[in-house]
């Protein structure tokens, strides 16, 4: 599956996408530091999943997903965020998003959420969803 990484943190983004390019099934083809950039570049790299950090600048991580929704339904979007609070996740499963998980989620989880939300299913973080 293809994966685009959405996060502003130049740092974080690159580990989430290096984290999830060693699995095998995995392909981050894109990552971009701003939320305006999520569809352009969903769109030209034909990404399956966007993965989407909340705060953002140009768009936020829950605009993108909404944008995502409307205008390329094909790539599912999955929020990975440090705000793990129940009005965030309420406001991105509204948005449309298909998942939402917090940073500190072990890296094995990470990629499952990511086939999951590939696959067609809703991910929410098990503590958020409690």
């Amino acid at each position: 599956m293809r994966v685009l990484v959405a996060d502003d943190q130049a740092l974080v983004r690159g580990a989430l996408a290096s984290l999830l390019s060693l699995e095998a099934d995995i392909e981050v083809v894109a990552e971009v530091g701003r939320g305006d950039e999520v569809l352009p570049a969903a769109r030209a790299h034909r990404a399956d999943v966007a993965l989407l950090d909340v705060e953002m600048p140009g768009l936020d991580g829950i605009a993108a997903a909404r944008a995502l929704a409307t205008d390329l339904p094909s790539c599912r979007a999955l929020i990975v965020t440090t705000f793990g609070r129940p009005g965030y996740l309420r406001l991105a499963m509204e948005s449309g998003a298909a998942g939402f998980v917090v940073k500190d989620t072990p890296s094995e989880a990470l990629a499952a959420a990511v086939r999951r939300v590939a696959a067609g299913f809703r991910v929410v973080d098990p503590a958020l969803a409690a």
